[in-house]
C-alpha cells in the first residue's frame, strides 16, 4: 500500500491544500482517508483534498510526500488520472 500527497500549496476557501492520492486503487485511497477521518466530499475525482493542518496527520499514517509533478505522474502510470472533463470509468 502505498499513498501519496503533495505539500500543501493549493490555494482556496482561505486555506492551503494538499492531494492525497493511491498508485494501487481509490478502494485502497478511500480506506486511507477513512482511517484518517477525512469525509468523503473531499475526495474529486482521483484524489482527496486534504487542508495544510492534516498533513502531518497523513505523512504520520503512512504517505508518502512527493512534489505535485511526482505525485501526478504516479496517479497517471498507474492508470487512475481522472483530468477534469473524463468520465469515472
Amino acid at each position: 500500500m502505498t499513498l501519496y500527497i503533495d505539500p500543501p500549496a493549493w490555494p482556496g476557501h482561505g486555506r492551503m491544500w494538499s492531494h492525497l492520492v493511491s498508485d494501487v486503487s481509490y478502494d485502497e485511497l478511500h480506506a486511507f482517508a477513512e482511517r484518517l477521518g477525512v469525509p468523503r466530499r473531499a475526495f474529486e475525482r482521483d484524489h482527496y483534498d486534504l487542508p495544510a493542518h492534516r498533513y502531518a496527520d497523513a505523512v504520520a499514517a503512512g504517505a508518502v510526500r512527493v512534489g505535485s509533478k511526482e505525485l501526478v505522474r504516479r496517479l497517471t502510470q498507474a492508470g487512475l488520472r481522472r483530468p477534469k472533463g473524463r468520465p469515472a470509468a
